[in-house]
């Protein structure tokens, strides 16, 4: 399977009828990864779908495949690509990164001046991210809106999170910023991904032991501590 065989586009108003088996995906996936999510309900992702702020994947044969939805905070400052999903059924096919691609292009189409982030403990997504020109940032460079980090609080590091004075957790935080125009730091993080997958292992592994140890520890540094260490 490849991504010829899907179909990846802006959803409609009439796709709503897959709300409800998105909604129920999204939820089953973050069980079984033992994380939790920012619950929606079936009405708020149809609501996306009729405001044209989400992008939806079919097989060819018609069969739903994948959705992901945009967020906005701070006023407009600040873009989130959330509910990223992907159907058991077509998972490691690339329609994970092929969905990415298409909502950050909305996202940038829509939103041009604003920055794009997210919040991710998967190698994969970090690798997608990197791609697109996502660079690895503090807690702190992120929106501060208060209903965006209320969507933590159905995650099971949600205590580490407030412990930790919204500074730190075991996500890593991911920024897109326009006015950044090489992205030179996210292409050679990308690289170093790509050569050594193991090094995003280790980075969590010394990440975990800081924060449990209730030390923190700066994100950029310990990056270019394991950058430097796997050269």
């Amino acid at each position: 399977m490849n991504n010829n065989d899907f179909i990846v586009q802006v959803a409609l108003p009439e796709h709503r009828v897959f709300a409800e088996e998105i909604v129920e995906e999204m939820a089953e996936s973050a069980k079984a990864r033992g994380t939790g999510i920012a619950k929606r309900s079936p009405e708020y992702v149809a609501g996306k779908m009729q405001e044209g702020k989400s992008v939806i994947a079919f097989h060819k044969d018609g069969t739903w495949a994948g959705f992901c939805y945009i967020e906005t905070w701070s006023h407009g400052q600040f873009v989130a690509n959330s509910g990223l999903i992907v159907s058991p059924k077509f998972r490691k096919a690339g329609l994970a990164k092929a969905i990415k691609e298409e909502i950050f292009a909305l996202s940038r189409k829509l939103y041009p001046k604003a920055k794009i982030f997210g919040l991710t403990t998967g190698l994969a997504v970090m690798k997608i991210n990197s791609d697109l020109g996502y660079e690895p940032v503090t807690y702190s460079e992120l929106t501060q809106d208060e209903e965006f980090w209320k969507g933590c609080q159905s995650c099971v590091n949600f205590d580490i999170l407030k412990m930790k004075e919204r500074k730190n957790c075991m996500c890593t935080a991911m920024l897109y910023d326009p006015k950044e125009k090489k992205h030179e730091a996210a292409k050679e993080f990308a690289e170093e991904l790509q050569k050594k997958p193991k090094l995003y292992e280790r980075f969590m592994r010394i990440k975990q032991r800081l924060i449990e140890k209730n030390k923190g520890g700066d994100l950029k540094s310990l990056l270019l501590f394991l950058t430097l260490i796997n050269k």
